[in-house]
């Protein structure tokens, strides 16, 4: 039978134990590599307690700059924001923090830590103060990091392209709105100065108008547009998915006009770093590249994608089905999509960084976002990772272009979302097309062939009523394919993507049905592109 101790014995055993814990914890300080540590952080903290003392000026909260001097030289800190895109990094990285199970430390032995940070100003200021090795950005913002002095004395420099929004951004407009030509005279909400803006600049040019054509309500993120957009006040507005369907939903009648996913070599996500840190970590840099590219190859495979997913909704505090869904909304760029868009292939012919990043300065000065033009592209990025990565075979291959079906009766048919008349010039009788013309195509069209790879473009040609109207009729379907053979051997781009229409003197513009002058008979003598879903 068991004996209860007395109150004594409770004494003995409860010092005994004390003692214990004393003379444990003295040798583990003073025997241990542990003790040593501990002994390290406590110097560290007295340090700075005294410092604090002597400083009166010093925060106790311990400054950016302060925490930046202490970081472990060999961890890559990489700002990142929400969005889809950065799946494979936080694959091969076995997660976001730093860690010896990581595969950049496996197999380029560093680490490397991503930091969830969505106020793109606040991830700037930290990188200008060395917070951050690596930010991110879209190619047409880029000119808003590297025009004004105060950040480019820093040498932004783009060392990779990360993805291309697949569905990510939308345009959506309410009851009334079909195509973006309706747009015209409308009140749009968008983040300004953002991709929103190359977003609705871009799709305002496929259907021939102007910024200015629109009214617009500036905001400072997609998500405050998507709220405006629900008042009444809004015709349109650019978001980002998922709220592009949950606002449409929301408000009656409202549809979803145009997204990424038709517009699909328009906003391209770039990683950007100081000149100096890159040459200073350029193994470190080479390293993280080829990481990341070959985890793009790997994230073919199902597995491993489900395996992104679930870092992707672990990193951005989501459950597992969103960290999957935000991966639906974006292609991830491979190590010969980075060649082709830094210019490294000099056969391709798409879209590449230096037109984005060019027609952004631009129009940054023409909406008084920037004061003066960006510098020379050639000045602001190092391809010295991707000429140095050693990537092979068809899993890193640049993506081919869409593969169009033939045209049919109902692409002929078909209700365009954009249309762009551009008067082009032929000799009389003639369908043959001349240096002009081939100089306005360039100018007026060509880029949005490029920015729109995942549509169709129906090219039709009209003619006067001068001439019987059978010869009209042939001209003109002759005319309009003399433009879609320009396009496709100019621009690499697939000969199905265009369908062709004669319209010749049936379709004249409104006003001047009559032909009744000379004004209106060159009215009626153009080239109209208008884009269809494929």
């Amino acid at each position: 039978m068991a004996r209860r101790l007395t109150g004594f014995s409770k004494l003995i055993i409860t010092l005994l134990i004390l003692a214990l814990i004393f003379f444990g914890g003295r040798y583990v300080l003073n025997n241990t590599g542990l003790g040593e540590r501990l002994e390290g952080i406590a110097e560290t903290e007295r340090t700075e307690q005294a410092e604090s003392k002597n400083n009166p000026s010093t925060n106790s909260t311990t400054s950016k700059n302060s925490n930046n001097s202490r970081r472990d030289d060999d961890v890559l800190r990489v700002q990142l924001v929400t969005w889809g895109g950065y799946g494979p990094g936080l694959y091969f990285n076995e997660g976001h923090q730093a860690s010896t199970k990581s595969r950049f430390y496996r197999d380029y032995g560093f680490k490397v830590e991503f930091v969830l940070e969505n106020d793109l100003l606040n991830a700037m200021n930290s990188w200008m103060t060395d917070e951050y090795d690596v930010i991110v950005q879209t190619a047409d913002a880029f000119p808003l990091y590297t025009a004004p002095a105060d950040i480019n004395q820093f040498k932004p420099k783009a060392f990779m392209q990360v993805d291309w929004s697949r569905g990510g951004d939308a345009i959506i407009a309410k009851r009334g709105i079909n195509t973006i030509n309706d747009l015209k005279g409308k009140r749009i909400a968008l983040a300004v100065p953002a991709p929103s803006q190359t977003f609705l600049i871009s799709s305002l040019e496929a259907a021939g108008m102007q910024y200015s054509d629109v009214t617009v309500v500036k905001t400072s993120d997609p998500l405050k547009a998507a709220e405006l957009f629900r008042g009444g006040d809004i015709d349109a507005a650019v978001v980002w998915s998922p709220d592009d369907l949950l606002a449409t939903a929301d408000v009656p009648g409202s549809k979803i006009l145009l997204t990424t996913l038709e517009s699909s070599h328009l906003i391209g996500d770039i990683m950007l770093a100081k000149e100096d840190v890159i040459n200073r970590k350029q193994k470190m840099f080479d390293g993280f590249y080829e990481g990341w590219m070959k985890a793009v190859a790997e994230l073919k495979n199902k597995t491993n994608r489900a395996k992104a997913g679930k870092y992707l909704a672990e990193f951005n505090q989501l459950g597992v089905e969103d960290g999957m869904g935000m991966m639906e909304t974006v292609y991830w760029t491979t190590h010969g999509d980075n060649q082709n868009f830094f210019g490294l292939n000099g056969s391709y012919k798409g879209q590449k960084m230096a037109d984005l990043y060019n027609k952004m300065s631009k129009k940054f000065v023409e909406t008084n976002d920037l004061d003066v033009l960006a510098p020379n592209i050639r000045s602001v990025i190092n391809t010295s990772s991707i000429q140095n990565a050693n990537l092979s075979g068809a899993m890193h291959a640049a993506e081919a272009s869409k593969n169009f079906k033939p045209s049919s009766l109902k692409d002929k048919t078909a209700t365009a979302f954009a249309t762009k008349p551009v008067s082009i010039n032929f000799s009389s009788g003639e369908y043959t097309l001349s240096e002009n013309a081939k100089t306005i195509i360039d100018l007026q069209f060509a880029e949005v062939a490029k920015s729109f790879g995942n549509v169709k473009v129906r090219i039709e040609g009209n003619t006067d009523n001068v001439g019987a109207r059978a010869m009209n009729m042939d001209l003109s379907h002759k005319r309009a394919q003399a433009v879609a053979e320009y396009l496709r051997t100019q621009y690499g781009l697939n000969a199905n993507k265009f369908v062709i229409v004669g319209n010749g003197p049936d379709r004249p513009v409104a006003g001047c049905e009559n032909n009744g002058t000379q004004d209106c008979k060159a009215k009626n003598r153009r080239t109209e592109f208008k884009l269809i879903p494929a």
